[in-house]
């Protein structure tokens, strides 16, 4: 899948968000400071380039809506980010983060009980 910008990112999730929309549409959502309309623009028509939006026309208006979905894109990059920064490794994401002590423990008491399913689902398809 096509890598984003961290701006071209930000216009997705206001995308997904709406579903569909026109470059005003997407602005109301941006927060102060609001970008330029122009600013916006190119950068959707960048998106479209990149095959991940495409627009429905109305007379000279365009009205733009994602090809792709959030949790498909999410779960690409963070495909990626396992494979680039983790040798592909769950247990040093965890450890990553339980290291940096950015788990609480009622985030890791969740992991643990999502972890202790996955074994109960895996065993059962054995």
């Amino acid at each position: 899948m096509t890598e984003l910008t961290k701006a071209e990112e930000q216009v997705m999730q206001i995308l997904w968000e709406l579903k569909k929309g026109f470059v005003n549409d997407l602005l109301e959502k941006f927060p102060e400071p609001k970008p330029a309309y122009n600013t916006v623009s190119t950068i959707i028509r960048i998106l479209e380039k990149k095959g991940v939006v495409a627009h429905e026309s109305f007379g000279k208006s365009h009205r733009y809506y994602p090809l792709i979905e959030r949790e498909e894109y999410r779960k690409d990059q963070f495909d990626n980010l396992l494979v680039n920064y983790f040798n592909n490794s769950m247990k040093q994401v965890l450890s990553n983060f339980a290291s940096d002590r950015r788990l609480d423990i009622k985030e890791a008491d969740e992991i643990i009980r999502l972890m202790e399913e996955v074994k109960r689902k895996s065993r059962s398809h054995e």
